[in-house]
Formats: structure tokens, C-alpha cells, sequence
């Protein structure tokens, strides 16, 4: 069993080929969302698909901490990621009806999946790490009272089902900073998990890229089928030039940082909470909710905008922004001056999308993202500084 964690002299600095190839399930789980909202999406669908989005998250970063504490080259580890990289397919084929008949497939799959990934870390750490152990202990029981709200959520009307699935979350989103208390063992000690920094780092930056990417093929395809209109051209270049902003604002400054941070400090287990756990969360809802816009412009391109399209084609680009603030701010301790000004223009933006069109409006979201990429570009060349 010992042979299943990684060892301190193991390369921990690079995901692992199996990593990679367990990540693009979950992308696809993400477009799956994507693609859902972009059909039908309203203020409602938005807050159903929001629940959806936090668990697919939940699912992947903390399967991202185990295989940072497990040897991805060992055969049983390789074997519990392909076994949830197939729980993981049929968890996104589920996806666009979890709140319809598939709900009971969704809430099944996504607690055998926590709790089977959760008890073979379990298992991996016996008579190994005691530490650790303990800690996984404590996750497993708040997985196990989680997983309770989601199968209660899976045989519930729709309201309910919203209102169970919500708690659900909940616990699981708090559950670190309780550090998985639990009656009789009490809290998890501080920094028990021997996190690599680096790793986790270099795994969201990779999850990033993945969806970018992903997003660029989905433009390009939605792009294909509208080619009639005389528009379409442009709002592809714009929509291009978005994702090509995005990457930029986050690679050539912030993930670098992120990385040193998370590799420096003394107290690994709580700055990977807050920089990758809970830091990108908005990164990834942005580009999800971004792609959703970019939808809505290519299939109407010259309509005259509304509050609603407005959400997905400016809040997209603001929600990105937002966590990239946060991470920069998490990891240089400085305000990131650049993307305190785009979130003002973007949100700025709102009050005037009565009078616009779709297009125009996502040729306000991509001059904003190039402002905040410029800005930040010079004023780091000009002063080194993270003031940017």
C-alpha cells in the first residue's frame, strides 16, 4: 500500500499523462453546461446550472489533491483515474438533465464517485501516514453526509431538488474550512496534507488551457453554421481575441506567481485552498459563462442586446477577471490595479445595453480584456512591479 503514495524524491512538479487524460472528460463536462445554458438561459437555469458547476468543480479539484498526494504512475492510482474518468462521461451525459429525469444518475454517479475516490485515498493512506489518514477519515464522513442531501435532491421535485442539492454543496464547500471537523475526532491539524505547491498550480493551468481551448473549437464549430450571416466573421475574430486576451492575462503574470507562492510558503495545505480550491473557481466559471455569450452574439449578432445576453457577454469576462484578481492579489499581496479598472468598464457597460447589439456589446468585452492585458504588460515593464 505504501507503494501508492508519492514519494517525497518523486517528480512533483509535472502532471502525469493520466492527469491529462482524466482533465478532458471533465471539460467536457464543463461545455456540456455550457452548451445547456447557451439554449435556454435565464435567471433561473442560471442559478440550476450554477449548482452544477460548483459540484463538477468540487469533483475535479479535489481528485486534483489526491493525485498531488498519490503516485499516478502506480497501477491501482492509473486504475481509480480511469474509473472516474468513466463515472465521469456518464456524469456528463447526465449532466443536461440532472434536474429532469437524469437526476438520480447524476446525484448516483457524482456521490459514488466522491466517496470512492475518498475511500481508496483512504485505504492508501492506512498504517502509511497516520496524519493523513485521520484527515481523510474526516473528509469521508462529510462526504457520506453530503451525499445524502444529493440522493434526498434526486428523488425531489424540482424546487426541492434545487434547495437539497444547495445544502449539499454547502457542506462540501465548507468542509475545509471547518477542517472537516467531526465528532470525537475533532478538526483536522493545520497542514497535515503534504501538498506540492507547483503541482496544483501547474494542474489548473492546465485545466485552464483545456478550456480555453475547448472554447475556441466550440466557437469555431457554432461559427460554422452561421456563416450566411454577413457578421459572422467578425464576432468569430472578436470572440478569438477574447479567449486570446484571457490566456494572456492569466499566464503571463498571475499563474507564474501563483506557482512561486504555492511553492514557497510555509503553509502549503492553506494557500492551494485558497489559490486553486476556491482561487479559480471564478477563472473557469467565467470562461464557461463567456463561451455562453459568444453563443448568444454568433446567433444573433445585429439583435438589439439585452439584460440577459448582457449577463453572459460582459459577466463572462468580469467573472474571469474577478478571480484573476483575487489570485494575483492572493499571491503578490498587491492589487492588481489593471483588472480593478475592467471589472469598472465592464460593469459600466450594463447601463447602456438597451441602446446596443449583441456584437457590440462583445466588442466592449474584448477591448476591455485588452486594456487589462496592456496595461498590465507595460506597467510590469515599467516598474516589475505587481501593481499592475
Amino acid at each position: 500500500m505504501s507503494n501508492w503514495i508519492r514519494k517525497e524524491s518523486a517528480e512533483r512538479t509535472k502532471a502525469s499523462f493520466p492527469e491529462l487524460f482524466f482533465d478532458l472528460v471533465f471539460v467536457f463536462a464543463l461545455i456540456q453546461l455550457s452548451h445547456t445554458l447557451a439554449t435556454d438561459f435565464s435567471l433561473a437555469t442560471a442559478a440550476e446550472n450554477l449548482l452544477l458547476v460548483l459540484a463538477i468543480w468540487w469533483l475535479w479539484i479535489y481528485t486534483t489533491w489526491v493525485t498531488n498526494l498519490l503516485d499516478t504512475e502506480q497501477e491501482a492510482v492509473r486504475l481509480l483515474l480511469f474509473a472516474l474518468m468513466f463515472g465521469g462521461v456518464l456524469l456528463a451525459i447526465a449532466l443536461p438533465e440532472a434536474y429532469g429525469d437524469h437526476g438520480k444518475a447524476f446525484a448516483g454517479l457524482y456521490c459514488t464517485m466522491q466517496l470512492g475516490r475518498s475511500l481508496f485515498t483512504l485505504y492508501a493512506f492506512r498504517q502509511v501516514d497516520r496524519a493523513s489518514y485521520l484527515t481523510f477519515l474526516r473528509i469521508t464522513v462529510w462526504i457520506l453526509v453530503s451525499s445524502l442531501f444529493w440522493l434526498l435532491g434526486a428523488f425531489a421535485a424540482l424546487e426541492e431538488r434545487v434547495i437539497f442539492w444547495a445544502i449539499a454543496l454547502l457542506i462540501e464547500y465548507t468542509s475545509p474550512a471547518a477542517r472537516y471537523w467531526v465528532p470525537w475526532l475533532g478538526r483536522s491539524p493545520r497542514e497535515t496534507l503534504h501538498v506540492s505547491g507547483e503541482h496544483m498550480a501547474e494542474r489548473c493551468a492546465l485545466f485552464v488551457i483545456l478550456c480555453l481551448g475547448e472554447t475556441i473549437l466550440t466557437t469555431g464549430r457554432n461559427a460554422a453554421e452561421h456563416m450566411q450571416s454577413s457578421t459572422t466573421f467578425a464576432v468569430f475574430c472578436s470572440a478569438f481575441l477574447i479567449t486570446g486576451f484571457m490566456w494572456w492575462i492569466y499566464f503571463h503574470h498571475g499563474q507564474q506567481k501563483a506557482a512561486d507562492r504555492a511553492e514557497a510558503t510555509s503553509a502549503p495545505e492553506t494557500v492551494a485552498h485558497n489559490l486553486f480550491t476556491y482561487g479559480h473557481l471564478p477563472i473557469v466559471a467565467g470562461i464557461i459563462l463567456t463561451a455562453v455569450g459568444e453563443d448568444f452574439t454568433l446567433s444573433h449578432p445585429g439583435e438589439q442586446s439585452s439584460m440577459k445576453n448582457a449577463l453572459a457577454i460582459l459577466g463572462g469576462p468580469a467573472l474571469f477577471l474577478l478571480g484573476n484578481l483575487w489570485l494575483k492579489l492572493a499571491a503578490t499581496r498587491k492589487l492588481p490595479l489593471s483588472h480593478l479598472a475592467g471589472l469598472v468598464v465592464l460593469l459600466s457597460t450594463l447601463a447602456v445595453v438597451p441602446w446596443q447589439t449583441n456584437i457590440a456589446i462583445q466588442i466592449v468585452s474584448a477591448a476591455t480584456l485588452l486594456m487589462v492585458a496592456l496595461w498590465e504588460y507595460f506597467a510590469l515593464r515599467r516598474t516589475g512591479a505587481a501593481t499592475a
